[in-house]
């Protein structure tokens, strides 16, 4: 018996999906009910209905119409869903492991041109080759590229869904779809008894001919293609493990509609102290209280203030060595980087020492962030770019501030929210050992290795510049 009581096909325009799901239905016991959750139609062309549920039934509760859907179906009930249909369904799907998932994919150029003939000539299907229309469409890079990084990021969210579910999928290929093995294999995954004896052809495929046939600028798409980085070879990889909103860290102000979203190491309690000069704080969130706090609120803007990475990993580095807040780090300094930091309590009785140590830590946050070490990542030595992304899981800051402009950026704010501008508090950025005075090419070089995000991302040019 299957383990699956229901499939969807991942997949998009242009993909081979019609000619799949011809085959899927082939099968017995088997029934793909096409694109059911496309925002214009159900199911396919022309549809407003299924299992008695209309279009404004099926967007108002589609859980409702899933389970319609497989309570109606004999054997095993399925869809087609395309990354701009319905994105509730794509969660429901998601969390539900008697779901089987099929991925189909095609080359994404293919995929390109064939969506651009189709739209062109308005013919998305063909059953009979003798209705075939001829058309040589304009290949636009641009076009292309912003196609393709939709496209992108959707299997991304679809494989790391996958991942962190513990789930597995069906991957075929549109050279794949007319291959009978693969797709009595398919059945085999869903599960089914059923097996294809031959394949169903009631679609045909509308453009056999060569990729460069096909354009009426050849030449230029060439030229386009060229500069495609078709394997992501600029990208950096990213091992920071991904950040949680820190609601209980947000603070507000009963005198002004303002709310601080801090960032570790970077200035807190200076705006903390800016904040009072409003009203008395209220901290403490917890996300169900934050938000009945901004729906009471008029006028609302969040706000967070970056650092310089370099000024933020000294002041880390200087609240360590004060606090000693992670206890595991002394032993794993002295073990894999042969440094040892002052006993608890004393600092560096040299400011030469004093900087051998912070160009060790810095290091060390290299190694960190790139998941190279044990260690748990403390929202101290995150980077901020990690930091404000996990911000965007509740709520994005309306204003990032930058430190080292923080009166514009203060005033540029409550003149936002419509509250009397008060001058902010001067901050010191002073530790044993002043970071101006031990400065040099090879602690930027450094920080620029060790927060190469920050820097990239927020535009940070070296300190000294």
């Amino acid at each position: 018996m299957t383990q699956f009581s229901s499939f969807v096909v991942f997949a998009e325009m242009r993909t081979g999906s019609n000619f799949l799901e011809a085959n899927l239905n082939a099968l017995e016991g088997v029934t793909c009910h096409g694109e059911a959750f496309n925002p214009y139609l159900i199911g396919g062309e022309g549809k407003q209905e299924m299992f008695g549920i209309d279009m404004v039934g099926r967007d108002a509760d589609p859980g409702a119409f899933l389970r319609a859907m497989r309570a109606q179906t004999k054997g095993l009930a399925g869809f087609r869903y395309f990354s701009d249909h319905d994105p509730r369904v794509f969660d429901l799907v998601m969390q539900d492991r008697t779901c089987a998932k099929i991925i189909l994919t095609r080359n994404q150029l293919e995929s390109f041109i064939s969506w651009k003939i189709a739209k062109e000539s308005d013919q998305w299907w063909l059953a009979n080759t003798k209705h075939l229309k001829t058309v040589r469409p304009q290949f636009d890079l641009a076009e292309f590229n912003e196609r393709t990084n939709a496209l992108h990021q959707f299997q991304n969210r679809l494989v790391n869904r996958l991942q962190v579910t513990g789930q597995t999928a069906f991957y075929i290929d549109y050279e794949d779809v007319r291959d009978l093995d693969v797709l009595n294999g398919l059945a085999a995954f869903l599960g089914v008894e059923a097996r294809l004896k031959e394949l169903n052809f009631r679609f045909k495929k509308q453009n056999p001919e060569p990729i460069e046939e096909k354009v009426s600028n050849p030449a230029e798409m060439r030229a386009g293609l060229a500069t495609v980085d078709w394997f992501n070879q600029t990208q950096a990889p990213n091992f920071e493990p991904r950040r949680q909103a820190m609601v209980p860290q947000y603070v507000a102000t009963e005198g002004a509609p303002l709310l601080f979203m801090p960032i570790k190491a970077a200035p807190e309690a200076p705006i903390k102290k800016w904040l009072q000069t409003y009203g008395t704080l209220k901290q403490d969130f917890d996300r169900n209280s934050l938000r009945k706090w901004k729906a009471a609120t008029v006028g609302l803007r969040s706000f967070t203030v970056v650092r310089h990475p370099l000024v933020r990993a000294y002041m880390a580095y200087c609240d360590l060595l004060s606090r000693d807040f992670m206890p595991e780090l002394r032993p794993y300094l002295k073990r894999v980087h042969k440094f040892s930091l002052p006993p608890k309590g004393k600092g560096f009785e040299t400011e030469a020492e004093f900087r051998a140590g912070l160009l060790v830590f810095l290091e060390l946050a290299k190694y960190m962030l790139a998941g190279r070490t044990e260690l748990r990542i403390l929202p101290a030595f995150a980077s901020q770019a990690a930091l404000l992304q996990g911000f965007s899981q509740v709520q994005s800051p309306d204003v990032i501030i930058r430190e080292d402009r923080l009166a514009e950026g203060l005033s540029y704010l409550t003149a936002e929210a419509g509250v009397a501008f008060s001058p902010p508090p001067a901050i010191k950025q002073d530790g044993p050992y002043a970071l101006a005075a031990i400065y040099g090419e090879d602690l930027e070089l450094a920080a620029q290795e060790a927060y190469s995000r920050d820097y990239q991302g927020l535009g940070f040019k070296p300190w000294r510049r």
